[in-house]
């Protein structure tokens, strides 16, 4: 290949990758390849994908480390088939295991999956429900998901659903629609249960900015308080998305992934 034109060699080695899920939805992502076994699992946020910032600024990171990283959009999101929904957890933890399940039959082995925001929500209920995946980063995730809702809908938002099953939301240039299922959906997954049935071998790194406007940086320290195997790591001065603190966010996480991949190299 032609490396002129300005485009990097690390570029290159991103390879775009269609995975099918459980409801023969196309997932796309690319893949950060450097020819490790491993390959670590990148997880965005609501109504992001996996070009956000955060993303990309991880998967960068871990390249540079000699291991392999992948990026996806999960369905209704980005490039990705589906249709986007409001809550979704459980549907979006199901992509994850779509994801993994693909680099398991390719004989690729996927030591940690990290997520942020939402996913972060996403990759514990994962750890929670299927057990083999034994390292797990939550940037910045919600403990009690009846949070934050009245927020982005308006605090009658349970009556309005009852009254109309929807509510169409107008969130700076774009809209969505909130299904009364899929809002039910989130309002009723519990991720202190899921929290609990965590197998304790499975070891949980929290990160979470002190000034976090979006999320309190107070339900990071419920996952502390629940999650047996856990570690704690607090970003001072840092927002949601980590804007002026990428570079500390991503060692933090790197710190992590080497631990666990040297290890068990």
């Amino acid at each position: 290949m032609d490396t002129s034109e300005g485009t990097s060699a690390c570029a290159q080695q991103q390879q775009r990758i269609e995975i099918l899920n459980s409801h023969n939805e196309k997932l796309i992502g690319l893949l950060h390849e450097t020819g490790s076994r491993e390959v670590v699992v990148l997880c965005h946020g609501f109504r992001s994908n996996k070009n956000d910032t955060v993303m990309k600024s991880v998967a960068a990171a871990i390249e540079k480390e000699g291991i392999s990283a992948f990026r996806f959009d999960f369905s209704g999101n980005g490039e990705s088939e589906g249709s986007f929904y409001f809550g979704n957890y459980n549907h979006e933890a199901d992509d994850l295991r779509s994801v993994i399940q693909q680099f398991s039959n390719m004989d690729r082995v996927v030591p940690i999956i990290l997520g942020h925001s939402k996913a972060g929500d996403v990759v514990l209920l994962y750890a929670s429900k299927y057990h083999d995946i034994p390292n797990v980063i939550n940037l910045s995730g919600r403990y009690n998901l009846k949070k934050g809702i009245a927020e982005r809908l308006g605090e009658d938002f349970l009556e309005r659903i009852k009254a109309q099953g929807f509510i169409d939301v107008k969130d700076g240039r774009s809209e969505f629609r909130v299904t009364e299922e899929s809002l039910m959906e989130r309002w009723n997954t519990d991720m202190h249960e899921a929290c609990l049935k965590i197998d304790k071998d499975c070891r949980v790194l929290t990160v979470h900015g002190s000034e976090d406007e979006v999320i309190p940086v107070s339900d990071a320290k419920e996952f502390a308080k629940i999650i047996p195997n856990h570690k704690l790591e607090i970003v001072e001065g840092a927002d949601h998305c980590y804007t002026k603190h990428q570079s500390e966010l991503v060692s933090t996480a790197i710190e992590f992934i080497k631990t666990v991949i040297v290890k068990n190299n």
